[in-house]
């Protein structure tokens, strides 16, 4: 087979007329040779930090949807399944990922649960750690969330660790924030990338320190206009990433989207590749080829270096998308589950006040850090109840995994954590969902218990999902596999999430992408406040703290 283009050489930066002729999967030559073709060919994309679950789509129809967009293999770290489902989860990932040509590397959750702060369905330590770090379809420890932990020297925090190193595999970071003297301890420990840099100038430390720092653009954090301008001079040490990406903005594009906003802003062509196609090849060594004689027979062909519209996709010499048609076939699947709960009632729900003010998540806009705010709550027959007017909204998380939880005495019945939550903006009804970092507990927000309760009995009933819901008015998008997954192609998943998040905006939600911040409003390790099944916490301080502020 021979397809001709213009070739771009990333190493020499060049680019020429030529032929890449490909034979069982591999590329055997690259030739010049003069012809009138103006495609382009390059390298596939790669989205370096990836958690698949948050497409909402096992790995096999993920890879229906990118390919589409020019991505031949990812970096993907399994940790949300690992969370419902342990190591059982992660073999899960991998032997639906084979089945299909896109190219999954895999990574070992370093952080299951990531802290003893909330309920999961699983627990990965060290020995556990040691036991996939062993396997060939295991290519790195992913990120490393309890940053506390590497900075006072947890011995199985540190086992973990070791055992990348024994084998010979990256570690990767999960540090936001951490700067000074805490992030040369965390990298002195080993770990060599980061994500979650927000600010340019926590991004240019972590560089200068010898971080490989990805930027990161997905549904909910954003972190692109804030990393950019680091790249020209520090191409050699980035990567790009989505590390979450919701079904319906998989469909609109994928890594391709971010190398066509870098060529927007000025930024040389051939630097934006070099972290689009070849920097996680060599960092994490990859099975994915770069365009070379003898490689894997792995590359796109695209309509310019402006918009990167993808014409063609090949993985292993395999043509696996054509124009915006996806050659990946369905492949069936199991959905295992772990959802073991009873429906609750309205009085759950409820939760008792003095009149004095209360602490208040605030989410912001594209970023995973909350700020805590103080605010005088809004009490009705003794109760605490949503302040609609304020927009200070009562929030719960409910632990899906049992009924009762363990005290230091006896088993006793688990009560929904409640807190309240600013800038979700419902007028009416409520917002709920199963996908909920990094427990996957249940998560929603609400104008009244009732619609709260409503919200939270509808996802219990499918086994998980995302739901909205306005009185006798609902929206369900079920999500069986794990409770975080759909069964259906992403097609279908897609058109239902944008319907859901259409209601949740008409319900009031102002948020681009409300089911996606609501996703990370239980995640404990990005700081400030967070709520998780046992209560509200601080990621500051890394404790529980009161919901009602002293006076």
């Amino acid at each position: 087979m021979q397809i001709q283009g213009q070739i771009v050489d990333i190493q020499n930066k060049r680019i020429y007329t030529g032929e890449v002729t490909v034979e069982n999967g591999k590329i055997i030559s690259i030739i010049e040779k003069n012809h009138n073709i103006k495609n382009y060919i390059l390298p596939g994309f790669i989205d370096s930090h990836i958690h698949i679950e948050s497409s909402m789509l096992v790995p096999s129809e993920f890879a229906k949807i990118a390919v589409l967009h020019g991505t031949v293999a990812t970096i993907s770290d399994p940790h949300e399944i690992a969370n419902v489902l342990g190591t059982a989860g992660v073999y899960y990932m991998i032997e639906n990922g084979k089945k299909v040509p896109l190219k999954f590397h895999f990574g070992a959750p370093s952080c299951v649960p990531a802290t003893n702060f909330e309920t999961a369905g699983a627990i990965i330590n060290s020995e556990g750690i040691k036991e996939l770090m062993a396997s060939p379809d295991i290519y790195y420890l992913a990120e490393m969330m309890n940053y506390p932990g590497v900075l006072f020297d947890d011995a199985e925090v540190l086992k973990k660790i070791e055992w990348a190193k024994y084998f010979d595999k990256p570690v990767d970071g999960h540090a936001p924030g951490l700067r000074g003297e805490p992030i040369k301890k965390y990298i002195s420990a080993g770990i060599t990338t980061d994500h979650e840099c927000f600010t340019f100038e926590e991004a240019e430390e972590k560089l200068s320190l010898g971080m490989k720092v990805l930027i990161r653009e997905g549904s909910a954090a954003k972190n692109f206009e804030a990393l950019i301008d680091l790249l020209p001079e520090n191409y050699e040490n980035m990567m790009f990433c989505s590390d979450d990406k919701h079904p319906d903005d998989l469909i609109v594009g994928h890594i391709n989207l971010l190398c066509a906003r870098a060529v927007a802003k000025g930024i040389d062509v051939f630097k934006i590749l070099q972290a689009a196609c070849v920097n996680p090849v060599n960092h994490y060594k990859m099975n994915v080829g770069l365009l070379k004689e003898k490689d894997a027979a792995d590359f796109i062909v695209v309509e310019d270096l402006v918009d990167f519209k993808v014409k063609q996709t090949y993985i292993n010499g395999e043509l696996v998308a054509k124009n915006g048609e996806s050659f990946v076939k369905h492949i069936p699947f199991e959905t295992p589950n772990n959802f073991n709960i009873t429906s609750k009632e309205i009085s759950d729900f409820a939760i008792s006040g003095k009149g004095s003010k209360i602490r208040v998540i605030e989410a912001l806009e594209g970023q995973l850090i909350t700020n805590k705010i103080h605010h005088k709550s809004l009490i009705v027959d003794g109760k605490i109840i949503s302040d609609t007017e304020n927009d200070i909204l009562k929030m719960a998380v409910v632990n899906r995994y049992e009924n009762t939880t363990r005290g230091e005495a006896e088993l006793s019945e688990a009560k929904p954590a409640v807190a309240f939550i600013k800038n979700f903006g419902l007028k009416k009804g409520a917002i709920a969902s199963s996908v909920a970092h990094d427990c996957h507990n249940i998560v929603v927000v609400g104008t009244s218990d009732e619609e709260i309760c409503n919200a939270v009995n509808l996802i219990i009933e499918n086994r998980g999902g995302v739901c909205a819901v306005n009185g006798s008015e609902n929206k369900m998008l079920p999500l069986p596999v794990a409770g975080i997954m759909s069964d259906k192609n992403g097609w279908e998943t897609g058109k239902l999430y944008q319907e859901i998040d259409a209601m949740a905006k008409e319900l009031g939600s102002n948020l681009k992408a409300p089911f996606m911040t609501l996703s990370f409003m239980a995640l404990l390790v990005i700081p400030d406040l967070k709520l998780s099944d046992k209560g509200l916490f601080s990621g500051n301080t890394f404790s529980f703290v009161d919901l009602e502020v002293e006076d």
